[in-house]
């Protein structure tokens, strides 16, 4: 996802491997230690699987296209982080809705 990113990076700074996006600056960091939080993160397993693909996707985006913010991982964590419960409530109807037509 980085390398696709990368192509619409505006700035030669941007424009680093998908390596470096890595491993650079707090992106490690926040992905083990920061968006793995119990308390803010989703609490369905399936919400585990959208909140950090959201976050990655967001930390990335943030990091590439805007040339003025290049550390995008604590920005990302807290924008999803706003979406969690959302994120949560939106999996348990689609959990619900689905037990319900086995049923009918």
């Amino acid at each position: 996802m980085a390398a696709l990113f990368n192509l619409a990076g505006t700035t030669v700074a941007m424009s680093t491997s998908p390596l470096d996006h890595l491993l650079l600056g707090g992106f490690a960091f926040g992905a083990v230690f920061m968006a793995t939080d119990p308390v803010t993160s989703a609490r369905t397993e399936t919400g585990k699987y959208i909140y950090g693909f959201l976050v990655g996707a967001m930390a990335i985006i943030i990091r590439v296209l805007n040339p003025g913010y290049p550390e995008g991982m604590m920005l990302a964590i807290l924008l999803m982080n706003i979406f969690a419960p959302l994120i949560d409530y939106y999996v348990v109807e689609k959990n619900i809705s689905r037990r319900l037509k086995r049923i009918n």
